[in-house]
């Protein structure tokens, strides 16, 4: 992966992309008015382009990522108006909870359990795909928005880039309150947000039973899982499949007290 900047950019936003580089172990290049075609043509790598208010991925396979919560935003304004959010009902998290989420993604659940966890609580979130981590890590790190719960929530997030089986394996029993996993769906799910996005970068390892013992033994009250309805994976795995009619994405839990 190289990284270069966009297309207009200040002196401090070249330092960021050199420091970038540096951290990642990638190259650093001048893009002298090159669109990224030419670049992906001219290096044959991804290219991650820094800019003066966020960071872009464009794959070298093709495709464009890049970190927005609009999501979670839209979440947190309904929790905040007291509506109910489907991800808390299933997770039933709580202020000064410890929180594992084993798939980062774009970051929407990560941010909703950073804000319903609050400042006395944890979320520690997983990616093992170094692109991924990298650009949503900048995105919880530097995103300004105009609703504070939001800015503290995406703020108070530690990405760490790791594979989650390796992780739950260095922890101690009962380091999580809950521990949460949301897979890649074998079939898709229409009107995914950023789903398309990451397609193509996302790995593709179904969850086993090594892991879920290991997130058991990690987590003290819940694990958690969300798949697509038709999963099999809920009844292979042990979870109780929380059903939920017109969705086409479930939850199911395992409880530990």
């Amino acid at each position: 992966m190289l990284v270069t900047t966009a297309g207009r950019v200040k002196d401090s936003t070249i330092k960021n992309a050199l420091h970038l580089s540096k951290e990642l172990g990638s190259t650093y290049i001048n893009r002298n008015k090159q669109s990224v075609e030419k670049l992906h043509e001219s290096y044959q790598q991804d290219i991650l382009v820094v800019g003066i208010e966020r960071i872009e991925l464009y794959p070298l396979k093709g495709g464009h990522l890049f970190f927005h919560p609009n999501l979670a935003m839209l979440r947190i304004k309904r929790l905040l108006q007291q509506h109910k959010d489907a991800f808390l009902e299933a997770t039933q998290l709580n202020a000064g909870d410890n929180f594992l989420d084993c798939t980062l993604g774009l970051g929407s659940d990560s941010i909703v359990a950073s804000y319903a966890t609050t400042a006395s609580g944890k979320v520690v979130a997983l990616e093992v795909d170094k692109r991924i981590s990298t650009v949503v890590e900048h995105g919880l790190n530097y995103w300004e928005s105009s609703l504070p719960d939001l800015t503290e929530a995406m703020r108070r997030i530690e990405v760490v880039n790791a594979h989650h089986l390796a992780y739950l394996k260095s922890q101690p029993s009962n380091a999580f309150e809950v521990i949460y996993f949301d897979p890649m769906f074998d079939e898709s799910i229409s009107g995914s947000n950023g789903i398309s996005a990451i397609k193509m970068l996302a790995h593709y390892e179904s969850l086993d039973l090594e892991t879920i013992k290991e997130a058991r033994r990690v987590a003290k009250k819940r694990v958690v899982l969300k798949d697509h309805f038709r999963s099999l994976r809920f009844k292979y795995l042990g979870f109780t499949q929380l059903k939920r009619k017109s969705a086409e994405f479930h939850y199911g839990y395992i409880d530990l007290i």
